[in-house]
């Protein structure tokens, strides 16, 4: 039977003799069934890595966590953490939590299953070091000293029981989370799911285009006070980066059709008004060349009556307004003039695109230098003066474009370095995914969308179009007590995160709109809620409570873009570091242990202590370095500065690691 994993977001594992697997689901049960266990059954394994599967190793990692926070430790509560870092699916579902529990005889032998497991993780060490080592000596070209000092170091290592995780290179975030499609309205999220497994793609992608259509109904036209003097409109920026042949155009395809469908009803049955409109004007204007015309073939007409007359035409000529022909999207060549002149005359518009086009406009590709003007006023609703191209083209208040595109992870990085890009704020406009590809373990044969899911998603999208492009002037809709306060902690939580060395200091830009991005999906979800009802109820605690969930998802995917877009500087200098890390000593030998100090003295970039943590911190979250424990001693005075252990891979990039 194939080992090779279904989807690349569930972990595939080796096959390992099944009481080995039932006995780690024992320990997975026990801590489950008696979490005062938790302490002594972690002391017992030792490190998390212990465990053979992947899956069990991600599901205790959770269970520790909670644990040392002091947190409540159940079935329940351990499936909302995994689903909250985008690992539920990955393990197997909640279900599976349920299968370890009821795979565990007694909860009182769990120190006992975990010996189990030690013990094989040791046999596994001393058969991986053996092996290798068996390799290494068998290779005829490989130096013997290379071969004694790896025997050496496997040795130390294996004499002190311990094991590394595989580092993981710079720059990657590891598994980011999956979309939470459980916060979306059911016939969003069921529509949404159905796509993902027909097409076999990531959901992520298919729900931020979910996200996109609700903003091309609702932008601009329904927006949010949170509370008095504080005002967002729904229109979102959103783009999902995938590499090529991901199915985007497929997906967004699917996603998007009710949004063109409704586009062509709407130009269709405005088409009758637009001639009636148009031949009234014609009629006008006609009437107004025959005066003309007469007072140039009768010199000797009354001038004055004359000019009274023409004058009075000419002014009922141009009360007859022209309607546009309706439009939700824009298409074709998107350029910053294009979107100008269109928002001037729609005020309302998205731009929805299966690539990166419209980036290519926004860097200035087919220009001198970017033009960002009306990106920044468009998101934000600003006054927008539009320049001239006809004679009738209106200065525009809160114009809303929304943005749903889903280019390569490439153009992230074009987009990254345009010039201003960041400096005036349009990275910080857009909410980011960056999910896996699903290529090389893709079914073959898929479930089709089943056709009461797909009537759902476009009987509820139309109607909702239908209803807010119905609307004569914007609608604002307010938020409950309970929702503001709900507002109000996340404000606390964010600002807080936005201090120096805490986990958003280096996207201040970003973070700090990340509140009125979530009042915004906030507003989207609680009208997608109500297509059917009173949706301009107040919006409601719990709805905010599902929008943050959101926000927490898109804040980790940005968190990894703008490690590709290289926009954290923390990350140039742990290079700096492990480039330092991998360079011998005098004596020929690598560093085992350093401290914050050593690192300081490694390089003129660091001033002070203070300057290297934060790279030493992300080495260490990459496996790269692990801090040591020191025993306590007992005795008062300052604490010790804290030692760092290398991974072993620093000294052997060949073997895996990353390349300087």
């Amino acid at each position: 039977m194939s080992t090779e994993p279904a989807h690349p977001n569930v972990i595939p594992f080796r096959p390992e003799p099944a009481e080995i697997k039932a006995a780690e689901q024992a320990v997975i049960g026990a801590a489950l069934l008696d979490p005062v266990q938790i302490p002594a059954l972690a002391a017992q394994l030792g490190d998390p890595g212990a465990f053979y599967h992947p899956a069990h190793e991600t599901i205790w990692r959770a269970i520790t966590r909670m644990a040392d926070g002091e947190r409540p430790v159940d079935p329940l509560l351990l499936t909302g953490v995994l689903r909250a870092q985008g690992d539920l699916g990955r393990i197997g579902g909640p279900g599976y939590l349920h299968a370890c529990v009821e795979a565990t005889p007694t909860a009182a032998n769990g120190d006992y299953y975990a010996e189990i497991v030690r013990a094989a993780a040791e046999r596994r060490r001393i058969n991986t070091a053996t092996s290798r080592l068996a390799h290494m000596a068998g290779d005829g070209q490989a130096d013997l000293d290379d071969v004694r000092a790896a025997a050496l170091a496997a040795l130390a290592d294996l004499a002190t029981g311990e094991s590394w995780l595989d580092p993981v290179p710079l720059g990657s975030h590891g598994t980011l989370p999956t979309f939470p499609v459980h916060t979306l309205p059911k016939w969003v999220g069921a529509y949404v799911d159905a796509v993902a497994e027909f097409t076999q793609t990531p959901p992520d992608m298919a729900a931020t285009m979910a996200l996109a259509a609700l903003s091309t109904a609702a932008g601009g036209r329904v927006g949010v006070e949170i509370r008095p003097g504080w005002r967002e409109q729904s229109n979102l920026y959103l783009v999902c980066a995938m590499p090529p042949a991901s199915r985007k155009s497929d997906v967004f395809a699917t996603m998007t059709a009710p949004i063109y469908r409704v586009e062509d009803e709407l130009r269709t049955n405005a088409r009758a008004r637009i001639i009636e409109a148009e031949t009234a004007k014609e009629t006008a204007l006609a009437e107004v060349d025959a005066l003309m015309a007469k007072a140039r073939k009768n010199p000797d007409l009354d001038r004055a009556h004359l000019v009274a007359e023409i004058a009075g035409a000419r002014m009922l000529a141009d009360e007859i307004v022209v309607p546009p022909s309706p439009r939700l999207t824009l298409s074709g060549d998107i350029t910053p003039e294009t979107v100008t002149h269109q928002l001037g005359v729609h005020r309302c518009l998205a731009a929805l695109s299966p690539e990166g086009d419209l980036f290519d406009s926004i860097v200035g590709r087919y220009s001198s230098k970017p033009n960002l003007g009306v990106f920044l006023q468009a998101h934000k609703g600003e006054r927008l003066q539009a320049d001239r191209i006809t004679r009738e083209q209106p200065t525009v208040d809160k114009p809303a474009l929304t943005i749903g595109v889903t280019p390569q992870p490439a153009v992230l990085q074009e987009l990254g370095a345009a010039p201003g890009a960041r400096d005036r704020g349009l990275l910080a406009r857009f909410l980011y995914s960056l999910p896996p590809s699903n290529l090389g373990y893709r079914k073959i044969r898929t479930t089709p969308v089943p056709e009461q899911v797909a009537a759902a998603y476009d009987l509820r999208l139309t109607a909702l179009l239908h209803t807010l492009t119905a609307l004569d002037e914007p609608v604002t809709v307010t938020m409950t007590e309970a929702a503001d306060l709900a507002v109000e902690k996340l404000q606390e939580k964010f600002e807080v995160q936005l201090r120096p060395d805490e986990p958003l200091a280096h996207i201040k830009d970003w973070a700090g709109k990340l509140v009125g991005h979530i009042a915004r999906v906030a507003v989207l979800l609680h009208l997608a809620d109500r297509t059917g009802g009173d949706w301009r109820a107040p919006v409601e605690a719990a709805t905010v409570d599902r929008a943050a969930e959101i926000a927490e998802y898109y804040t980790a995917h940005t968190l990894a873009v703008f490690d590709l877009i290289a926009a954290d500087p923390a990350t140039e200098d742990a290079h700096a570091l492990l480039q330092w890390l991998r360079r011998p000593k005098k004596d020929g030998t690598h560093r085992t242990h350093i401290k914050a100090h050593d690192a300081v003295a490694s390089s003129r970039r660091f001033k002070k202590v203070a300057d290297v943590e934060p790279a030493l911190a992300l080495l260490e979250q990459h496996s790269w370095l692990r801090t040591d424990q020191h025993t306590p001693t007992g005795q008062r005075g300052r604490a010790p500065a804290i030692t760092f252990r290398v991974h072993p891979a620093v000294s052997t990039p060949t073997d895996g690691a990353e390349a300087p």
